[in-house]
């Protein structure tokens, strides 16, 4: 995308907001942003914290430790921890919901993830560190960087029906289309570069 995707808009809300609300509506006791530009993505998600990543470019695995450890270090750290990806228009409460009733269902389970064609999805999942800590922290030690490798090492229960909830944006093409699916008026041009990039950006 050539920029920071929690950054772009959809109608007039960031996909950092996106993310931050389906979490807040969900029930969350606090969102946190992890990685990226702290101070533009609290303008960009007003009442979610920033959390600077404790790995920075050493990929997903690492933010996710990252929310781990940020979670713990809490007054009343939670027993379970939503992970999103920002970069999915159609996020919603509903789709969190499903996933954290998935985990609460059996106190043994490590990650309950969203299946998309098949695939269980660890960045829309409800992880509980407990379970999954150990052996994410043992795999980045040992130089793995991506979680879906190590889903085959826990205890995952996979949710289907949320594949149109968890459509991600991977190109300004990407963006336009989801933003006509969610009623973008096409009065203000077919270009799309309203959605795409930050106000200041026009």
């Amino acid at each position: 995308m050539g920029r920071d995707k929690a950054l772009l808009r959809v109608r007039g809300r960031s996909l950092a907001a996106v993310a931050a609300d389906a979490l807040a509506d969900a029930g969350a006791i606090e969102v946190l942003l992890i990685g990226g530009d702290g101070a533009a993505l609290a303008d960009a998600a007003p009442g979610a914290r920033p959390v600077a990543d404790q790995h920075p470019g050493e990929g997903p695995l690492g933010g996710i430790l990252t929310a781990f450890d940020a979670v713990a270090a809490t007054d009343a750290p939670a027993d379970l921890v939503a992970v999103v990806a920002c970069d999915m228009p159609r996020l919603d409460a509903g789709t969190i919901g499903a996933l954290v009733e998935a985990a609460t269902a059996d106190p043994t389970l490590a990650v309950a993830a969203a299946l998309v064609e098949g695939r269980p999805q660890p960045l829309t999942a409800v992880w509980r560190p407990s379970q999954a800590g150990a052996v994410l922290r043992a795999a980045f030690a040992a130089g793995e960087r991506a979680p879906r490798r190590l889903l085959p090492k826990l205890a995952l229960v996979g949710v289907e029906g949320l594949d149109d909830a968890v459509g991600d944006v991977d190109s300004p093409q990407d963006l336009a289309r989801y933003a006509d699916d969610l009623g973008h008026d096409p009065s203000r041009g077919s270009s799309g570069r309203d959605l795409l990039f930050p106000d200041e950006a026009l």
